[in-house]
């Protein structure tokens, strides 16, 4: 079969980029080597969004009294919180389907890998195409360490399917999946610990918010421990779970029913024959340039499988620039200024530079901060724990860098990247009417705090 596009790999890098082409004209073959819409909307994002929905509303139901809600009791019922999740993901997918349909995209469900740099196979058929994308995604890491294969190791995807509450649930990894997850099986009754190797939870985050946020779960109930390295995992005489870790140079241990290990992703490649294409990779995925295209001409790589930035809407965005590129239209993405967020309990959000990456490079900035304790709505809300960081460079008074621990934070995160986009200045940013009572407000109190 001949296409204009082939596109290997249907998580939200590839079928939206196959339905943009779609749109354009171009014929478009698109390999579903799993269930539609990858890891994001079936083991990641989506499904653990809706477990933290519940853990909010739980959380919420536990503050009865604060909103004069007195004798209120409750049980969790987790059958029916997994039940909603299947549903919320089941609805989702079908919609990705009569979408493709729709676009006349030709879904191939079989892995596809390569015969050459214009040739695909997929179930002993062969596909030719002027172009390949490859958004394969990636997968769960594990570390190294002795104990890591045991059948009690979950990754992301087993803790997602897991058919009941842990009573007491180690986590190895406190980036943004150890954090959620840690989140919410707190607030739905588990005993939580987390061991980090770095010296702050959520690394690619501002110090500032990572330490506040560590601050309020573990005031929470949260166990954290920063700056441990994970040695050992074993199974005791009474099933039990033994994670051994150093801690300033001790080793103690950590003994739970449950284990999730979350020390990120690595870049899907296997079984792809890169090598009969010509495509240079490693196992840290495959190089590409500013239009996504890999060291051969025609064939791009999008997505966490490139490795530059893992987040659905980087795939989604770097599948645009591909389309663009093949199409021959400019565009104006902005690569730079990516918004992401972790939702725990209270949520956060970033974009753009923190401030330790404008010490690295040396660049001069003035910021400004405000708390949520001091917003109208969030006091209305009763949510008010949080932190709102904002970072203009000295010299222009653009602003570089929005980091936000609170109610709506990745919402302000996003409001933070329009402006960025349009390089506002702080004078611009304090000239702008913000509506009141909103949380959005923080943002405005911040940029009034920053001192010219």
């Amino acid at each position: 079969m001949k296409a204009d596009i082939l596109i290997i790999g249907a998580g939200p890098g590839g079928y939206e980029t196959a339905l943009k082409a779609a749109r354009q004209g171009k014929s478009v073959v698109l390999f579903n080597g799993g269930d539609l819409g990858g890891t994001c909307l079936n083991h990641g994002c989506i499904p653990t969004k809706c477990l933290c929905r519940n853990a909010e509303v739980v959380s919420t139901f536990k503050e009865g009294e604060k909103f004069g809600i007195d004798d209120f009791t409750f049980t969790v019922d987790y059958n029916k919180i997994l039940s909603r999740k299947k549903e919320v993901v089941e609805t989702l997918r079908s919609g990705v389907d009569i979408l493709l349909k729709q676009a006349k995209v030709t879904v191939v469900n079989s892995k596809a890998s390569f015969k050459d740099s214009k040739t695909l196979i997929a179930d002993g058929e062969e596909y030719s195409g002027d172009y390949i994308i490859i958004a394969t995604g990636s997968v769960s890491k594990s570390l190294p360490i002795p104990g890591h294969d045991l059948q009690c190791v979950m990754d992301s995807t087993a803790i997602l399917n897991l058919e009941y509450i842990p009573a007491r649930l180690t986590i190895i990894g406190g980036g943004v999946i150890g954090m959620e997850f840690a989140s919410i099986f707190h607030q739905l009754g588990s005993e939580v610990t987390v061991i980090e190797f770095m010296k702050q939870i959520l690394p690619p985050f501002d110090s500032d918010i990572a330490k506040r946020l560590k601050q309020i779960l573990t005031k929470k109930g949260i166990n954290i421990i920063t700056g441990a390295a994970a040695k050992d995992i074993r199974q005791n005489e009474f099933y039990e779970i033994e994670v051994i870790y150093e801690f300033k140079g001790k080793e103690e241990k950590v003994v739970s029913s449950d284990l999730l290990m979350a020390v990120g992703r690595a870049p899907m490649i296997d079984g792809l024959n890169l090598e009969a294409a010509g495509i240079e990779f490693s196992v840290k995925g495959i190089p590409v340039d500013e239009s996504m295209q890999t060291n051969v001409p025609g064939i791009y790589a999008i997505g966490d499988v490139n490795a530059k930035m893992m987040l659905a809407h980087v795939a989604s965005a770097q599948g645009e620039r591909v389309i663009n590129v093949i199409t021959g239209k400019e565009d104006k993405l902005r690569f730079d200024l990516i918004p992401s967020a972790v939702f725990t309990l209270p949520e956060c959000g970033m974009v753009g530079k923190t401030e330790e990456q404008c010490k690295a490079e040396g660049l001069e900035i003035i910021s400004g901060t405000s708390f949520f304790r001091a917003n109208g709505k969030s006091l209305a809300m009763g949510e008010t724990d949080g932190l709102c960081k904002l970072i203009f460079e000295k010299e222009t008074e653009k602003l570089i860098g929005a980091h936000i621990m609170g109610l709506e934070a990745a919402d302000l995160a996003q409001q933070c990247a329009d402006l960025m986009n349009r390089d506002t200045t702080l004078q611009e940013m304090r000239e702008i009417i913000f509506g009141h009572p909103t949380v959005s407000e923080v943002l405005i109190s911040a940029a009034n705090s920053v001192k010219v």
